[in-house]
C-alpha cells in the first residue's frame, strides 16, 4: 500500500549482520525464504559481524561501502536487513546508498499486506503498517523538514508533517473501531460454541510447518497451501466429527515466527484468539527441519504472550515422507496419554492416529455400557440412535432391549434430563 509493486520480482540485496552481544541470531537462510515469499529477487547477500550496532548506520562504515558498491553494481532496487532498524537508522543507510531499505519488521508486514485475503485479516495487516510506517512517515518530506526563509521558501514544512500524522491518527483509530466490531463478532461466535459445548481444535506452529496441508486432508477443505512463509494470514474454520465426541471445530491460524514483531502480535490478537479459547492445540513441527527445537522454543514465546500457553496441546511431527524409515506412531506419557503424533500431512500416513489421539483427549469422559430397556422405552431409544451412539441392539426372550451404549457421559446426562429419566437407573453400573 506504501509503494508501487513491480511486475517482476525485486532485485534485492539482503543483509545479515552477526551481533556478539546477541543471544538469539536471527537465521540468513530464514531471510532469503521471507524475501523470497514476498516476490523479491535476492542478488547478493551480504553478511559481516560487530559488537553491537551503530547507533547512526547500523553497519559499520566499511560494510557502508560494501553495500553501496554492489547497489550500485547490481542495480538493486531494495535492501534488506535481517534486523530491526530504527526509523533514523533506515533513513541514514538510504540517503547514503541511494536505494530503498526495509528491515525485517517491514518484510513481514509486506508478506502479510499479499496474503491477507478477508475483510478483518486486510484491516489487521494495515493497522500493523500504519502504525509501523508513522514513525518512519517524516522520510517522505525531508526536502520540506524545516522551514526555510526566502521568497518561496516559508512553510509549509512540518505543517505538511503534522496534517499527515494526524491523518494517520484517524485512520488507525477508524480501523481500530471497526476491528472492534469484528472481534465482538467473534467472540459471539465463540459463546455460542461455548453454549453448544462444541469443543475447539486450532493448528498452531511455525511458519511453513504444513499446517494448511493437514487442514485440507482432515477437513477435505481448500485452503492456499504452498511451501512458503505465510502462505496462510486468515483464519479458517471447518467443522469435522471426531469418534466419541461429536462434532469440533478445526481452526486453521497465521502461522509464527522468530521474534514475531509485536505490532502484528498486536494486530492479530483478534485472530489469535481462537487459539487462546481452543480446547486442545495442533503444535505442527516439522520434523525434517534442523531447526526444529527452537521453532518449537519460539512458537511457545508467542503461545505465552498471546495467553495460550496453558491450554492442552498434542505435538503433530509432519513431513515424516521426509525422514527415511519412520513408520507413523503415537508417542504417549507416563500415564498413556497421547503427547505426540508422527505423520506426514502430504501423503495421509498416520492421520489415523492423530484423529485416535484427539478422540483420547477430547473424550477423557466416556459412558460405556449395555442398558437394559423395556419395551416402552422407545423414545430413549430413538433418542439414542439419532445420537449415534448404539454400537449394537439385542433383543431377549422377554423382548428387553439390550443396547452396547457409547458417548460422552455429559451428553448422557443432558439426554436422560431431558426426557426426564433417573440418571441412578441408567449410569449406576461402571463404566468399562
Amino acid at each position: 500500500m506504501f509503494f508501487e509493486r513491480p511486475e517482476s520480482g525485486e532485485r534485492a540485496i539482503l543483509v545479515h549482520i552477526e551481533m556478539a552481544d546477541e543471544a538469539e541470531q536471527e537465521s540468513p537462510q530464514e531471510l532469503e525464504e521471507l524475501a523470497l515469499s514476498a516476490g523479491a529477487d535476492p542478488v547478493e547477500f551480504l553478511t559481516g559481524s560487530r559488537h553491537q550496532p551503530s547507533p547512526k548506520f547500523f553497519l559499520g562504515s566499511g560494510k557502508l561501502e560494501e553495500l553501496r558498491a554492489l547497489v550500485h553494481q547490481h542495480e538493486a532496487e531494495i535492501v534488506i536487513f535481517n534486523h530491526a532498524l530504527s526509523p533514523g537508522q533506515e533513513r541514514n543507510i538510504e540517503r547514503e546508498i541511494q536505494c530503498r531499505v526495509l528491515d525485517r519488521t517491514g518484510l513481514i508486514l509486506d508478506i502479510f499486506a499479499q496474503r491477507a485475503r478477508t475483510h478483518e485479516g486486510k484491516l489487521q495487516v494495515e493497522l500493523a503498517q500504519l502504525e509501523h510506517m508513522s514513525t518512519r512517515l517524516v522520510r517522505g518530506w525531508t526536502h520540506l523538514e524545516r522551514q526555510k526563509g526566502g521568497i518561496g521558501l516559508r512553510g509549509p514544512g512540518e505543517t505538511q508533517l503534522e496534517t499527515d500524522r494526524r491523518l494517520l491518527r484517524a485512520r488507525i483509530k477508524s480501523i481500530q473501531r471497526r476491528l472492534e466490531r469484528v472481534r465482538r463478532q467473534r467472540d459471539q461466535g465463540r459463546r455460542a460454541r461455548r453454549r453448544a459445548e462444541i469443543p475447539t481444535l486450532s493448528l498452531v506452529g511455525y511458519t511453513n510447518a504444513g499446517k494448511s496441508t493437514l487442514f485440507n486432508k482432515i477437513t477435505a477443505a481448500e485452503v492456499y497451501a504452498a511451501d512458503q512463509l505465510f502462505a496462510t494470514l486468515d483464519p479458517t474454520l471447518r467443522r469435522i466429527d471426531v469418534a466419541d465426541v461429536g462434532s469440533a471445530i478445526l481452526a486453521d491460524t497465521v502461522g509464527f515466527i522468530r521474534h514475531l514483531p509485536h505490532k502484528l502480535v498486536e494486530a492479530f490478537r483478534a485472530t489469535l484468539q481462537e487459539t487462546v479459547d481452543a480446547t486442545l492445540l495442533l503444535h505442527v513441527i516439522d520434523c525434517h527441519d534442523e531447526e526444529r527445537q527452537g521453532h518449537i522454543e519460539q512458537v511457545h514465546e508467542v503461545l505465552a504472550e498471546i495467553g495460550a500457553d496453558s491450554v492442552p496441546t498434542l505435538q503433530v511431527y509432519n513431513k515424516l515422507d521426509l525422514l527415511r524409515d519412520q513408520p507413523p506412531r503415537i508417542d504417549r506419557d507416563d500415564d498413556g496419554r497421547p503427547v505426540r503424533v508422527w505423520l506426514s500431512a502430504v501423503s495421509g500416513a498416520g492421520l489415523d492416529l492423530l484423529a485416535q489421539a484427539i478422540s483420547e483427549l477430547l473424550a477423557d469422559d466416556i459412558f460405556h455400557q449395555t442398558l437394559c430397556l423395556q419395551p416402552g422405552e422407545g423414545q430413549f431409544r430413538a433418542q439414542l440412535y439419532a445420537q449415534g451412539a448404539v454400537l449394537s441392539e439385542q433383543v431377549d426372550e422377554l423382548g428387553q432391549i439390550k443396547l452396547d451404549v457409547r458417548l460422552q457421559r455429559k451428553d448422557m446426562l443432558q439426554l436422560l434430563s431431558r426426557l426426564g429419566l433417573d440418571p441412578e437407573r441408567y449410569m449406576a453400573v461402571a463404566v468399562h
